[in-house]
């Protein structure tokens, strides 16, 4: 067992896991990091989180057909948006700061919308 990849899972599933009730966190990307640290790691615990069943389902739609289902869509892009307006219009943060931000958040969404929302039939 490669002990990093190991303490890696177990730290980016703590970290999806507050992002279950913090939504400034995304859960799945770290969960799917989490996966993959597990798959390096331990047999397993990857199999337990890729058949968790609050978690597991939507690992198992991106690892078998790419696919992010609206619900998640919706929610990650109301979110990046709702935080780029608080960052932009209630804080005062310089410009050069703002663009990096705002580019990586139009990169997110664009890279979310651009995949499917179902799997093909």
């Amino acid at each position: 067992m490669n002990l990093m990849y190991f303490f890696l899972g177990w730290f980016f599933f703590a970290t999806g896991a507050v992002g279950t009730v913090l939504p400034v966190l995304p859960t799945t990307p770290f969960m799917l990091l989490a996966l993959w640290c597990f798959s390096k790691s331990s047999k397993r615990f990857h199999n337990w989180l890729y058949q968790h069943p609050f978690f597991g389902p939507a690992l198992q739609q991106w690892s078998e057909n790419r696919v992010i289902p609206f619900s998640a869509k919706l929610m990650s892009v109301t979110m990046m948006t709702a935080s780029f307006i608080y960052l932009a219009f209630f804080r005062e943060l310089a410009l050069v700061f703002l663009l990096p931000v705002a580019s990586i958040m139009l990169y997110g969404i664009w890279f979310i919308l651009s995949k499917p929302s179902r799997p093909d039939a």
